[in-house]
């Protein structure tokens, strides 16, 4: 197999264009409702599907409805779910959507059976064959922050393998814990308030790679140990810091739909250009394509249709 995604499995249910909640009983129509697979592990996989990677993805999900719905989708996108672990009496987690005209995306969550994913739920073996595993969602894992975990990670890479993490949350609480696995990955792809949370900086303007607070907070957790920091900023594109510097790839214009699942998209894209190759900075550029592929569509598996489309937006 090419990847394994471990962590956070969400159905997310979003409806466009959303203006206002209705008061009381009142109707409002809308032009599209969705259903998808998405979460840090789960939409990153759909999308590395869509890239064309071998996908096995691992967490937990409940055994209601939305678990059976879970399941479904991935095995439909390509995914093998086969080892999600169903946990009886749970719920599976989910998300209600209502994306603003602009593409904003407030959201209602319930966690599920995300909080409860431990090493016991993964398969050791399906890891050691991976060629990439992607973390996503350790802030809200919490039973993953293991030292048996990490050094299980430790010896994944000592064999080669690549190890990425994307986060969820924006807890100052949670981001600070998830902090114990930078030493353990190779790079860490948060967002701007996640990294400057991380860190433990305030929030600010600043993406440039002298004096910006965002440029601070990636040399800050680069210290921790990761081989990179990529940080996504949105329409302003992400920074990538690393051993030789920090650099800004610029986002690609296009036209914006929602932004749900532009981050997954990104890490998708970033860990299919690692394994065909790329170095960082070309790795940044494939993620930012897919981002930008996945943005134009409603949910975190739209956009993006195959690799060569996605890599067709850096021509």
């Amino acid at each position: 197999m090419t990847v394994v995604t471990v962590g956070v499995h969400i159905v997310d249910i979003l409806a466009r264009p959303v203006e206002r909640i209705p008061e009381g009983q009142d109707t409002v129509l809308v032009d599209q409702i969705r259903l998808t697979a998405a979460g840090a592990a789960a939409g990153t996989a759909v999308d590395l599907v869509k890239l064309g990677n071998q996908v096995v993805t691992m967490g937990a999900v409940g055994d209601d409805e939305l678990g059976d719905f879970l399941l479904a989708v991935l095995a439909k996108r390509g995914v093998d779910a086969s080892r999600l672990v169903r946990r009886p009496g749970e719920q599976t987690a989910a998300s209600i959507l209502p994306i603003r005209p602009d593409g904003g995306r407030p959201s209602f969550h319930v966690p599920g059976a995300n909080l409860g994913v431990t090493l016991a739920d993964l398969d050791v073996a399906a890891l050691r064959g991976a060629r990439a595993v992607h973390l996503g969602g350790m802030d809200v894992t919490f039973g993953l922050g293991d030292p048996r975990f990490f050094e299980l990670l430790d010896s994944l890479r000592a064999g080669g393998t690549v190890v990425t993490m994307d986060l969820l949350s924006e807890l100052p609480d949670l981001l600070g814990m998830a902090r114990v696995f930078l030493p353990h990955v190779d790079y860490v792809l948060p967002n701007e308030s996640q990294a400057l949370l991380m860190a433990g900086l305030e929030h600010g303007d600043g993406v440039e790679g002298d004096g910006g607070d965002v440029a601070e907070a990636a040399l800050e957790l680069l210290a921790d140990g990761p081989r990179g920091v990529i940080v996504t900023l949105g329409g302003d594109g992400s920074l990538v810091a690393t051993a030789d510097g920090v650099e800004h790839v610029p986002a690609l214009k296009v036209e914006v739909s929602d932004t749900t699942g532009c981050g997954d998209a990104y890490c998708a894209g970033f860990v299919t250009g690692l394994l065909h190759g790329q170095d960082v900075l070309g790795a940044a550029r494939w993620g930012t394509a897919a981002a930008a592929r996945v943005a134009t569509g409603l949910g975190s598996d739209a956009g993006i249709t195959d690799l060569d489309s996605t890599l067709a937006l850096l021509s």
